[in-house]
């Protein structure tokens, strides 16, 4: 099977949703039947064997690596506010290139010190993406809902077309769109070619009255797809996506504290449960993998 037939391994999970060493999760991924995983930093840099010692444990586990995060509060900001995130930048990308990965996500920024002059977000976006291309890197900016001036997706879209750089594109979460209720139609925009990875999440309650409700449930109250009660708004979006043409990597960004008190294995397979849902019964094109169950509905 290749990757861009759409399939199965088209779906990764996050190393966000599951507790315990790096190395129980990476086993816990790839005994589900994932073929990729999301990365933090603090997988690497929390790693009590040092960062190296990290980096062999993913090259060891024969995941791909779907991308590296996250870069906060980046663009907008001046003089030595600038100066030390671009430092902050630089060691992420540093370590983005030492596990092989190719991707590294960066949010909108909510930093109240940071300016909402669109031509200072194209310009410090732009010079970001000059700063990866030695390392072969793409940079997907994504829209968080409580960003300071770029909330959704449509907003980050148009800075991205602004700074023109071909290694910059979009990174999308379904969480924050329907947090924000975009309209599914806003994606004709988009050219999938520029969707650089599509993170998916559901979450247990139709409507979010405030910013604070909504940060406390995208940091701590998401579920997998098809777990909550958006499977129809997820499904539809992933159709709409592929029909777009988009053929790159989804992966669930799935913050729960209580997926952090389960079995690791019991969460790996809810993950599965999950894609074998979307790449089976809502794209019907996977194929399916030697020995695995197909989802009974």
């Amino acid at each position: 099977m290749t990757h861009n037939s759409g399939n199965i391994d088209d779906f990764g999970m996050d190393t966000i949703s599951l507790a315990g060493p790096l190395e129980a999760k990476l086993k816990a991924v790839r005994e589900a039947g994932f073929t990729q995983i999301m990365l933090a930093a603090r997988d690497l840099v929390g790693h009590p064997d040092g960062m190296e010692a990290a980096v062999a444990a993913v090259r060891a586990s024969g995941l791909r690596v779907t991308g590296f995060q996250v870069l906060r509060d980046f663009e907008g900001l001046t003089g030595h506010l600038h100066a030390y995130k671009m430092d902050i930048a630089k060691s992420m990308l540093e370590m983005c290139h030492a596990l092989g990965c190719h991707l590294l996500l960066i949010c909108s920024s909510t930093s109240v010190h940071a300016t909402g002059d669109t031509k200072a977000l194209v310009k410090d976006l732009r010079k970001l993406a000059m700063l990866a291309i030695p390392m072969n890197i793409k940079i997907a900016y994504e829209a968080l809902s409580w960003g300071r001036t770029v909330n959704e997706f449509p907003q980050a879209w148009d800075i991205i077309c602004q700074a023109d750089m071909p290694n910059l594109g979009l990174g999308f979460d379904s969480f924050h769109m329907f947090a924000t209720n975009t309209a599914l139609d806003e994606l004709d925009i988009l050219d999938p070619q520029k969707i650089f990875l599509v993170q998916l999440a559901d979450f247990m309650w139709t409507e979010i009255k405030s910013v604070e409700e909504r940060i406390a449930t995208a940091r701590h109250f998401r579920v997998f797809p098809g777990e909550g009660v958006h499977s129809e708004a997820l499904a539809s979006l992933v159709s709409k996506l592929h029909s777009l043409g988009y053929r790159g990597d989804y992966s669930f960004e799935v913050f729960n504290d209580d997926y952090q008190q389960m079995p690791l294995p019991t969460v790996a397979q809810r993950a599965w449960r999950s894609a074998q849902w979307l790449g089976e019964d809502v794209l019907r094109r996977s194929v399916p993998l030697p020995n695995k169950i197909r989802l009974k509905r």
